[in-house]
């Protein structure tokens, strides 16, 4: 990972002072990295070290900020990894164009590993997120969408970059078909339970903890999967509550709806979904060859379920 920040730091620089400053802060902030560390320790179970894993990490990583940085403008985010995002802090154009620097940047480096593979997967990655976000912002405040289209939602705009991660790593290595298949499903399973415990987490997390503002969620008319949950399993007084927050948007209400999702079990059966996604992970990590790397990807799946940030 300390190879991949290098090479991060290498290529954000700019002849324009704004465009590094605001890299550089975002990058700054940190994070998880899971994503480059995902394909670094995929490509170690499959024993590839080549030099093209530190630059692909690199992508991942720069591909992920870019879309924060549109997502926070979207969302109007103030709070992030415990800071002010960059949008509150240089404002909205200047974050939009900055990741589109970074989009375009990343895409520089992938054409260096001289694969057209790894383009068609990057490529494809970032399309699949951007379709997304669009949808996900066709569903907000819609109080209708089920769990289906929930799936569909986080499956395109998270856990697809974590499948292509995953992927990248199996391609580097040169693996079979199956093999490549099995870190694709890991990765897709991942992301997806990695989504799930996120939206868990807005109505059972502490915002000090998370680094973001407990109820983001909800004012932002996002319907997860908590509450797709609370509007099933509750009276219809509860589900009425949970349906106009949804609809207004608001955190006036906030209190009232975490008290009905906790009361209607709706956290447990967000859990339990994310535990069958970590078990599909943990499924297709076993048929990896066993080393200490591929025993990391199978703790990886595990830990992710206790995660409070």
């Amino acid at each position: 990972m300390l190879e991949v920040d290098k090479v991060i730091s290498q290529r954000l620089t700019s002849s324009v002072p704004l465009v590094a400053q605001i890299s550089q802060y975002i990058i700054a902030a940190g994070g998880k990295r899971l994503r480059p560390a995902l394909l670094l320790m995929v490509c170690g179970a499959l024993g590839y070290g080549g030099p093209h894993r530190f630059s692909l990490a690199a992508v991942v990583e720069l591909i992920h900020t870019a879309t924060l940085l549109h997502d926070d403008v979207v969302d109007a985010s103030t709070l992030r990894r415990g800071r002010a995002t960059a949008n509150e802090t240089f404002g909205n154009p200047a974050s939009v164009l900055v990741g589109d620097f970074l989009h375009t940047r990343s895409f520089q480096m992938m054409v260096e590993a001289g694969s057209m593979r790894i383009m068609e997967i990057l490529s494809e990655a970032t399309n699949v997120i951007a379709e997304g976000e669009v949808l996900q912002l066709m569903n907000m405040h819609d109080p209708s969408l089920d769990e289906e289209g929930y799936l569909r939602v986080i499956r395109s705009k998270t856990a697809k970059l974590f499948e292509a991660s995953a992927r990248l790593g199996a391609v580097l290595a040169e693996s079979d078909p199956a093999t490549e298949e099995a870190c694709a499903t890991y990765g897709q399973a991942l992301g997806t339970a990695f989504q799930i415990i996120d939206d868990v987490l807005d109505y059972d997390g502490e915002a000090a903890e998370m680094g973001k503002n407990l109820g983001d969620d909800l004012r932002e008319g996002k319907s997860t999967l908590p509450l797709i949950a609370a509007i099933r399993r509750g009276t219809a007084q509860q589900a009425a509550t949970v349906r106009h927050a949804i609809e207004e948007g608001s955190t006036e209400q906030l209190a009232e709806v975490i008290a009905i999702v906790k009361a209607t079990g709706s956290l447990e059966v967000a859990r339990d979904a994310a535990i069958a996604e970590a078990r599909r992970a943990m499924s297709a990590a076993q048929l990896l060859p066993a080393n200490p790397y591929s025993s990391g990807l199978l703790e990886l799946a595990s830990q992710l379920l206790a995660r409070r940030t």
